[in-house]
């Protein structure tokens, strides 16, 4: 069985790293107070063996007991013992034998101390006292340094050398008199500063410190190789410590590291190296670049730890111990960390630590900050928008996932909103499961031992060896990994948003899920589409949706039923009369951004399902379209006569509201709700001689080409700039939001007022001499007509 190691989650890659920073100074702040202890320790039995040295004074008390109980018992003996004359020589001989072997009767009786009792316990009070220690500070033990070895024919002949220590006493010494130098040097008044010579001193250090980082950063540029340890300096400059320079300095190299990493980072993955290539021999050159990349991705780690730290001390407002930086200027620094932040995101999303990158960036969407949160918001949007292969979008839309649910769906709508950059290729996804399937590339053994020969099947083996390696060698996704990666991406957000509608229908997240689904509704399952397009009817129905929001559901539905939905058999008529009925609430004001929307659904509607449109229902649209023309903006007065002749080229006999005659039984009801029933036939459009007056020149045109007929060749056809344009883009070309009329009115030249005079008796001349010309023609004119009027009547 393989031993098997489980990968480690992102949350777990990014807090491996402030973990092993924790623990270490956990473990060093630990030794440091042992270390402490230890000493208090031994000063304190230190102290208590001085005082007790003090406090014990030598008077041999017990000497002078002695010599009184001695006296006592040789009085005693001289009273008691015989005289040596009446004694013999072989008794006084054996009585001192005996006496210099009995312990019992030399021992001083007059003591209580047992009979064997230790030499030590005999010592006297002034030998005590000599051991006790006199000094209050002692010498420090000689700590051994302990170096190579020398080997000898007797053997192994370790090596020491004691390691220096310091003197205390000189130590203290010194600093008394430091301080005495520093008492000095503070009586005397320092220099005060005016605020120019303070400007331009701190103008100097930061030009110093500008010019440092350029010299670091243009090395380490020039040759990555061998001036990589050059990073670690400065990424040091982080640390800046001068308050007067400190947030500008710090700032600076944040940026400027950015940069570097982003040029000198490589193409590929940095993966750790095994054991065993580390144990194989390998050349110098292969060597350096092993070199390089382990320390750059150690700097680019160590680095987006700093970032990471400088964001966390602004969000908990932490301050250092040093105080060098105050609060308000930690936001500064904050915001370009996840500037640099963003920018890595952007441009390395194939290196290092980029699902780290995610983690911090995503949950930053949802700041309070307006401009961190719309800093974040872009970033993740330019990457959904360049990411090809799909690895970093579905990272991304995971950790948004699992924010939106891990917050309760209390998130901004923006967070949501970035889903509709992603960056997925329809046609891809809308194959058959025949087409996703992989195609058989190479023939199977059995199929090669029927069909082949043993040199064919020689030669096959050695084509298709030789096609892989060609594919290796173009290093080019192949479209089912795509594939895949796209389908588990478009799942995860079906699943997002699929909670929302279920779990939070009144939560500010609904707009954004319901223009999501507007995208990529037809991308579902059809097993869903019944159970939707219920709960999409449900939404529009309660009420409590605005009007942009019941937009999205109608085009989120249309959607639905204009891809894989067409094979169902569902009639949609309450979405159409429900956007029939809704259409008067746009207006000039502020509802005039929604007809974007509602030119969308009126193309998904009826263009995409002209043979499921009715004529009557078709007509009806067209008919309120035409009102709806009179009371809105310009751009969007064009966006509709461009959808009314899209109704007159698709469906046939829309010509009818052309004839002022009516057709068939019944009146136009303008105020019935359902188009299906109002009569449409039996009414025209008089809207369009309206707005053959309007005041744009493009609206005059489309009402004289729907007069017309809306023909594609003749006289009354549009111009190809207006005729290959669709009406949502017609609509946004003409958009008046910068305040400017579009197109733009021409200018009259300013006439001069000393040339006015001139001008009018120059004009009153011209005016005489036209005037008397034309009387005098039309006098010629009568007589020729008198003169012939005469002639016929005398023939006649």
């Amino acid at each position: 069985r393989k031993n098997t190691k489980r990968v480690p989650s992102f949350r777990k890659l990014l807090r491996t790293s402030q973990i092993k920073l924790d623990n270490k100074l956990k473990n060093k702040q630990y030794k440091q107070k042992s270390a402490a202890k230890k000493y208090r320790k031994e000063q304190k039995k230190l102290r208590e063996a001085v005082r007790d040295a003090i406090s014990r004074k030598p008077f041999p008390l017990e000497e002078c007991k002695k010599k009184q109980v001695a006296k006592k018992w040789e009085e005693k003996e001289e009273e008691d013992a015989l005289p040596l004359d009446m004694m013999d020589e072989d008794d006084l001989k054996l009585m001192e034998d005996l006496a210099q072997k009995a312990s019992f009767l030399t021992r001083d009786l007059s003591s209580n101390e047992p009979v064997h009792i230790k030499k030590r316990k005999h010592e006297s009070v002034i030998e005590k006292y000599e051991k006790v220690p006199r000094r209050l500070q002692t010498e420090p033990e000689k700590e051994l340094i302990h170096l190579l070895p020398i080997k000898d024919k007797s053997g192994i002949i370790p090596q020491t050398v004691e390691k220096p220590v310091l003197n205390v006493a000189h130590d203290e010494e010194e600093d008394t008199e430091n301080m005495e130098e520093a008492e000095d040097f503070i009586e005397e008044p320092l220099p005060v500063l005016t605020p120019e010579e303070m400007a331009a001193q701190r103008r100097q250090k930061l030009q110093e410190r500008k010019m440092h980082i350029a010299a670091l950063a243009s090395a380490i540029l020039s040759e990555p190789d061998s001036n990589i340890k050059k990073l670690k300096e400065l990424r040091a400059m982080l640390m800046e410590q001068d308050p007067n320079v400190a947030v500008i300095v710090r700032k600076l190299v944040m940026v400027s590291l950015m940069e570097i990493f982003k040029d000198i980072a490589p193409s590929y993955k940095i993966r750790p190296l095994t054991e065993v290539e580390k144990a194989t021999k390998v050349k110098k050159e292969t060597q350096k670049l092993r070199e390089f990349e382990e320390g750059l991705v150690s700097q680019y780690k160590f680095y987006l730890e700093n970032l990471e730290q400088t964001i966390k001390d602004w969000k908990q407002r932490k301050l250092k111990k040093s105080n060098v930086i105050s609060l308000k200027a930690y936001k500064g620094l904050a915001e370009v960390a996840v500037k640099c932040l963003c920018e890595l995101l952007v441009a390395l999303p194939h290196f290092n630590f980029h699902n780290n990158i995610i983690v911090l960036i995503v949950p930053l969407m949802n700041d309070p900050s307006k401009m961190i949160s719309e800093l974040c918001v872009e970033a993740v949007k330019k990457l959904f928008k360049q990411d090809k292969l799909g690895y970093a979008s579905l990272g991304v839309v995971k950790v948004i996932s699992g924010l939106v649910r891990g917050r309760n769906y209390d998130v901004r709508p923006e967070v949501l909103k970035v889903f509709l950059h992603l960056r997925i290729k329809e046609v891809e996804l809308q194959k058959d499961s025949e087409d996703i399937a992989p195609k058989k590339k190479f023939m199977t053994y059995k199929e090669k031992r029927k069909n082949l020969s043993r040199m064919q099947r020689k030669w096959k083996k050695a084509e298709e060896k030789l096609e892989r390696e060609l594919l290796e060698a173009e290093a080019s996704e192949s479209k089912e990994k795509k594939l895949k990666l796209h389908t588990e991406t478009l799942n995860i957000v079906f699943v997002t948003y699929f909670r929302i509608l279920k779990k939070a229908q009144k939560s500010p997240l609904l707009p954004a899920v319901l223009e999501g689904l507007a995208k990529f509704a037809h991308l579902i399952n059809v097993e869903f589409f019944d159970d939707l397009l219920i709960v999409l009817h449900s939404l529009i129905a309660s009420g409590d949706l605005s009007y942009r929001e019941s937009l999205h559901c109608i085009l989120s539905a249309f959607h639905i039923l204009s891809g894989q939905g067409d094979v169902l058999n569902i009639d949609p008529m309450k979405f159409y009369t429900h956007l029939y009925k809704t259409l008067f609430s746009l207006h000039a004001g502020g509802t005039n951004e929604d007809m974007g929307i509602v030119l969308q659904c009126l193309d998904v509607m009826f263009a995409k399902r002209r043979k499921q449109v009715s004529q009557q229902r078709a007509l009806a649209f067209l008919k309120r379209l035409s009102i709806l023309a009179l009371h809105v903006l310009p751009n969007s007065s064009v966006g509709i006569l461009a959808t009314n002749r899209v109704f007159m080229q698709t469906f046939p006999r829309m010509d009818l509201l052309l004839d002022n005659e009516s057709q068939g039984s019944g009146i136009y009801l303008p105020e019935l709700d359902e188009p299906e029933h109002c009569n449409a036939q039996n009414t025209a459009l008089w809207e369009l001689h309206l707005l053959q007056r309007h005041y744009h020149p493009t609206v005059q045109k489309f009402a004289s080409h729907l007069i017309a007929g809306a023909p594609t060749e003749g006289s009354g056809v549009l111009p190809l700039d207006l005729s290959q344009r669709s009406a949502t883009e017609l609509f946004e070309t003409y958009c008046m939001k910068g305040m400017t009329f579009n197109p733009p009115v021409a200018s009259v030249a300013p006439r001069r007022k000393d040339t006015f005079s001139q001008r009018d008796s120059f004009v009153d001349e011209e005016l005489n001499k036209q005037l008397q010309q034309h009387i005098s023609e039309t006098v010629a004119h009568k007589h020729l007509d008198f003169a012939k009027h005469l002639k016929e009547s005398s023939l006649a």
